[in-house]
């Protein structure tokens, strides 16, 4: 139960500093919130854990997150910025990765043996995950901006608000899941296991999606005047 109780803590303190960093500083704060989330969740998706008598990968909610923002994004500012924040927030995988990576090449002294291996152990497997993530992220993330601007094309109107975030974002996870966890977990679990991943997976980004779309339609009410 606890697990459940830190997902669901974790879950709105991401919601909540997604709102605060837009109301404090338009949309730079999106921008900076994006790669933070994006760099967070390469670390975190390597542990597996129990949630809700299912297996899952950690960082589903910090990448769920990165949804939220593209559709804040393209809901009050432009395609253009949302497509901006998937470039930063790819960049930033990169950078983060080839850095950590190359950590893991030198040697550390006697005293830091133990959290070294711990560094290690983490980004030794990194090219793959950042494979996986950039991939699945490049597409997933432009997938759901188009889908949120056809659907705002097609349902203008505010009362739609909660279809477009939904719509956009339940769809392009489908595709977002499996490509993911294939590519990073293939020849490493299981098939079976993968399925089981990949399937609960996404019914954790349901629940994800579902719950912030309270805080889309709070970013419209915080969206500072000048941003």
């Amino acid at each position: 139960m606890q697990n459940e109780i830190l997902w669901f803590i974790l879950l709105f303190f991401n919601f909540f500093m997604i709102c605060a960093m837009y109301k404090f500083f338009g949309k730079l704060g999106l921008f900076v919130y994006i790669p933070i989330a994006a760099i967070i969740t390469n670390i975190q998706v390597v542990v597996t854990l129990e949630l809700f008598s299912m297996a899952v990968t950690l960082g589903n909610i910090t990448y769920a997150s990165t949804f939220l923002i593209t559709d804040i994004l393209s809901e009050y500012h432009s395609k253009k910025d949302a497509r901006t924040a998937v470039i930063i927030g790819f960049v930033s995988m990169i950078i983060g990765t080839i850095l950590m990576l190359i950590v893991t090449f030198m040697t550390p002294d006697e005293n830091g043996v133990e959290i070294f291996q711990s560094i290690k152990n983490i980004f030794s497997i990194q090219p793959r995950i950042i494979f996986a993530s950039v991939t699945t992220y490049l597409i997933s993330q432009n997938i759901d901006i188009s889908l949120f601007k056809f659907f705002k094309n097609k349902l203008p109107s505010r009362k739609f608000l909660w279809l477009r975030n939904n719509g956009s974002t339940l769809l392009s996870q489908i595709l977002d899941n499996i490509l993911f966890n294939t590519l990073a977990f293939a020849g490493i679990f299981p098939v079976s296991v993968i399925i089981e991943i990949i399937f609960s997976t996404y019914i954790l980004k349901m629940i994800v999606s579902l719950l912030d779309t309270p805080f889309i339609y709070l970013a419209g009410k915080l969206k500072p005047s000048k941003v």
